[in-house]
Parts: structure tokens; C-alpha cells; sequence
């Protein structure tokens, strides 16, 4: 067969689908699953990890700084180096890297071998989640594109609220070791189906017109940068320390029925989000915004008031849970190629935003001790009030 031939044959595997496949976009769905348990199973399993290698809870913990770490620095050039790459290709590679890096750790009693497989996950982890994106919006026409990319992040929303609370039983209850190794082994499932079932999308060529300096060039782009920023630290800063915050504020059922109640609240905000974010989408993003400072403003005017404080957790709940999605959509909506560059700047910021909000909410804590964690709080709404006014404000950025 000529090369002209294979050319004239390739596009119908790469036509726009006018409808959602549910298995298809399901699958990719559990490729972000896999992404975020690998990035947080080691704070469930902390005592564990801890026992068993012989090192201090602070270097377990910062396992997943390191991962968290790796992802924000080399998501941008390595998306940039891999655009041209077919992304059926690139994501088997990926999930490769996702099993071999959770197997290792799950095998071996080296420190150092262990960071080092950290640094390979997150690095995997900086590349897929802008990559995967861009690669499910491909599959479908432009006015699905955001429900695509809904149901994909899905598995980030599922793996916070229910995979990682089965992982960490697994954790606890069988070994530690068990659970990485689990976690390896899922990985290869799913290359194995996404090998068999999932389309091939040829890459893109990086030119001056597609890449990241380009990217930044658009006016549109930084609104959602802002917005992003305004967000995760809105919800990560108070997230991070939400023991602390149920303690404060003596809340009934204590930190498992508040991550309960956040979990359901989140599931169902996903599973609607999906339904309206490729026609109300700046709707959607102001209303998510407005729950969350709702939430809060519970959370500063009645404490832990029973009935008050169950719905503050599920309205906060309701707001985290299409927080990626909104913004990766937005994001993608505002460039007609290169959307895993544009995506991978979007993911960077969303990486960095989350250090940053730990630090500043530690800054809380160490030096306005009086305050605690409501002082946390304080700082989510003056970062959710001008995310509502910027979001409300922002018709051309966020249209659908």
C-alpha cells in the first residue's frame, strides 16, 4: 500500500463523532482515575508507608509534593515536545509510565528509588492531563466538546471521593505494597483496552502559531488563567486542612461524614455539569463559584450548626467537583489547534495555584493563630468574590 493510499485512509478514524460514546470516553475516564490515585495514595496510607520504610511522616508526605511538583514544571515543554506524537501512542506510553512507576514503589525499600518514581509518575501525570483533553475533544464536534471533557475528568472527581477511599482500606487493611501494586496492575488493564479500543489522532506539528508563547498571547487565555488561579486556591486552601476545619467548627459526623457529604455533593455536580457545559457554560462556572462562597460564608456565620453546616459541605462539594473540567474547557474553547498546549498551560497554573494555596494557608496558621482555620475561610472568599465577578463579567471568554 502507498503512503498516499494509508493518507487518503486515515481521516475516517479521526472524524469528528456528532455523539458521546459512553465506553470510549469512559475509558479515557479511568486513564484520569488511575492519574489521581497515583498522585494521592500515599497521604491515606502515611502511618503505613511510614512504619514500613523506616523514615520520617514528612518525607512520605512529600512524596506527593514531589509528584504534585513534577507535574507543574514539566507539563508545559515535555506537552510541547510530545504535540507531534499520535495521541493513542503517547497515552499508552503514559500509562506505562503510571504502572511501572507505581509498581516499582510498591516493590522496593529504597527512599530514593522511590522519589524517583514519584518524579516519573508526576511527570507522566503533567502530560496527560492537558494531553487527554485535547485528545477526547478531538473525537467529537465542537459542540460536545465540553461534555467530553467532562466525562473524562470525571475519573479525577470518582477517584477523589470513592477510589481513593477503597485504596486506602486496601492500604490499611492488606499492605501498603498491595495497593501500589493494585494500582500498577489497573494501569496495564486499561492500556490494554485503550490499545485495543481507543482511536488513533495523529499529533500536531509545534509551530510559532501553536505554542505556548502564542498561547499566552491571547487576552482570552489569561482571563481563564486568573479565574483558575482565583478558584483552586479558593477551594485547596480550605481543602488541605479540612480536619482542622471540621475540628474548629465541631462538626457532627466528624472529617469521614463531612468527605462523605462532599463526595455525593461533587459526583452529582459532575454528572450535571456534563449535561450543560457546551451551552451554559459561563452559567455553570458562576453558579459552581457562587456555592462554593456560599459555603463558606456558612461555614464564618453559623460554625458547625447541624443541618447548616451538612449542606455548607455538600454546596462546597457541589462547587469542587467540575473545577477541572470548567476551566480545561474554557481554556480549550479558546484555540482552534494546539489544545494540549493550551490545556497544559491551563493544568500548570491549576499545579501551581494548589502549592500555593497550601503555603499561604500555612502562613494562616503559623502566623495568625488566633483565627485557625476560619482564617482559612476568610481567605477562600476574597478569592471567590472577584472569581464570581470576573466569571460573571467575562461574557466573550466564557460563552458556550
Amino acid at each position: 500500500m502507498s503512503i498516499d493510499s494509508q493518507d487518503r485512509q486515515s481521516p475516517p478514524a479521526v472524524i469528528k463523532k456528532d455523539y458521546i460514546s459512553w465506553f470510549i470516553f469512559g475509558l479515557m475516564a479511568s486513564v484520569t482515575f488511575v492519574g489521581i490515585l497515583s498522585e494521592l495514595v500515599p497521604s491515606g496510607i502515611l502511618p503505613q508507608m511510614t512504619e514500613g520504610l523506616g523514615i520520617e511522616e514528612t518525607q512520605v508526605g512529600f512524596l506527593v509534593g514531589v509528584y504534585a511538583l513534577a507535574s507543574a514544571i514539566f507539563a508545559i515543554p515535555l506537552i510541547s515536545m510530545t504535540l507531534s506524537v499520535n495521541r493513542k501512542t503517547l497515552l499508552l506510553l503514559l500509562l506505562g509510565g503510571f504502572a511501572l512507576s507505581n509498581i516499582i514503589v510498591g516493590l522496593t525499600s529504597s527512599y530514593y528509588l522511590i522519589v524517583a518514581m514519584r518524579i516519573l509518575g508526576g511527570i507522566c501525570a503533567g502530560i496527560m492531563w492537558p494531553m487527554i483533553a485535547a485528545y477526547g475533544a478531538a473525537l467529537v464536534t465542537d459542540d460536545l466538546q465540553g461534555r467530553a471533557i467532562t466525562i473524562i475528568m470525571a475519573g479525577n472527581t470518582f477517584g477523589v471521593s470513592l477510589g481513593l477511599p477503597f485504596m486506602t482500606y486496601i492500604g490499611t487493611h492488606v499492605g501498603w505494597r498491595i495497593e501500589f501494586m493494585l494500582l500498577g496492575a489497573l494501569g496495564v488493564l486499561i492500556a490494554l483496552l485503550a490499545a485495543k479500543f481507543l482511536p488513533a489522532v495523529p499529533g500536531e506539528k509545534l509551530t510559532h502559531s501553536n505554542s505556548p508563547t502564542a498561547i499566552l498571547k491571547i487576552p482570552q487565555v489569561w482571563i481563564v488563567l486568573i479565574l483558575t488561579f482565583l478558584s483552586v486556591v479558593a477551594h485547596y486552601s480550605t481543602y488541605t486542612y479540612i480536619t482542622l476545619l471540621v475540628d474548629t467548627i465541631s462538626f457532627s459526623g466528624g472529617i469521614s461524614l463531612a468527605l462523605l457529604i462532599f463526595g455525593i455533593g461533587s459526583v452529582i455536580s459532575v454528572v450535571l455539569s456534563a449535561r450543560v457545559i457546551d451551552t451554559h457554560l459561563r452559567g455553570l462556572i458562576v453558579s459552581m463559584l457562587l456555592a462554593g462562597a456560599i459555603a463558606m460564608a456558612i461555614f464564618t456565620l453559623f460554625g458547625g450548626t447541624s443541618g447548616l453546616s451538612h449542606l455548607a459541605f455538600f454546596l462546597w462539594g457541589l462547587s469542587f467537583g467540575p473545577l477541572v473540567t470548567m476551566w480545561q474547557t474554557a481554556v480549550s474553547k479558546q484555540v482552534t489547534e494546539a489544545k494540549a498546549v493550551a490545556t497544559s498551560v491551563q493544568s500548570s497554573v491549576f499545579n501551581f495555584s494548589i502549592m500555593i494555596a497550601t503555603w499561604i494557608a500555612g502562613l494562616i496558621l503559623v502566623h495568625m493563630p488566633k483565627t485557625g482555620a476560619m482564617g482559612i475561610v476568610y481567605l477562600s472568599i476574597l478569592c471567590f468574590i472577584p472569581a464570581i465577578i470576573l466569571s460573571y463579567m467575562a461574557k466573550r471568554t466564557l460563552k458556550s
